[in-house]
């Protein structure tokens, strides 16, 4: 069963073809600087569920050097929309600035170098956001999301990817590191708030991603 899913996976991941060299190069160098971006299933699958729902404004928590943000930028500004993207790292959100400029869509988009937990208060309140993708801090997710979801307009999805933390979340506690029991925690805690609370749920493909409508 496990190698049957994992050949799967694998094939699942070849049919998501990277058509812009600029892209392609981004996603090299960001694989080569060992910087973590979604992988090629779970991209597919977030850039399919945000172009269904002809998302228009789009926020994005985690930009990194901005490879999924340029797939969803293209897809807000396609519905006429905007991305805003946040960044804590300055190193990886001047790269992201970069990145987006190699494209042109720096102007068109709103990037945020900053705590996510400081920004997203900052956001103005008449704006409200029909995707919402969260690949940031996993010991803020809960806050994370707290904060995102009253920005989201009615029949909105927030995106979450790496719930399972390296398949941590599944494991026995013996199996768990120490280094990690707390931030295991934490994400067993939000899982299971989002399961009984909200209108959610966890797919068991990439590293975990958890999908919430309101």
């Amino acid at each position: 069963m496990i190698e049957n899913f994992m050949e799967s996976s694998k094939y699942a991941q070849n049919l998501f073809k990277i058509r812009n060299e600029i892209i392609q190069d981004i996603k090299n160098e960001s694989l080569d600087e060992n910087v973590p971006i979604i992988t090629d299933e779970v991209l597919n699958y977030m850039i399919f569920t945000a172009r269904n729902i002809k998302a228009r404004n789009i926020l994005e928590i985690g930009t990194a050097t901005g490879y999924s943000g340029l797939f969803l930028a293209q897809i807000a500004n396609e519905n006429s929309g905007f991305l805003t993207t946040m960044e804590i790292d300055e190193i990886r959100y001047g790269k992201a600035v970069e990145n987006f400029k190699k494209l042109g869509l720096f102007e068109k988009n709103k990037m945020i170098f900053g705590d996510a937990l400081e920004e997203i208060p900052k956001l103005d309140k008449n704006v409200k956001y029909d995707f919402i993708f969260i690949d940031a801090s996993k010991g803020q997710y809960l806050k994370f999301f707290e904060m995102s979801y009253e920005l989201l307009n009615e029949n909105g999805i927030i995106f979450i990817d790496n719930l399972m933390f390296r398949g941590l979340v599944a494991a026995d506690k013996e199996e768990i590191p120490k280094r990690y029991k707390t931030i295991v925690r934490r994400l067993k805690e939000f899982i299971e708030k989002l399961n009984e609370e909200y209108n959610f749920v966890l797919l068991p493909f990439g590293d975990g991603v958890g999908i919430v409508k309101k």
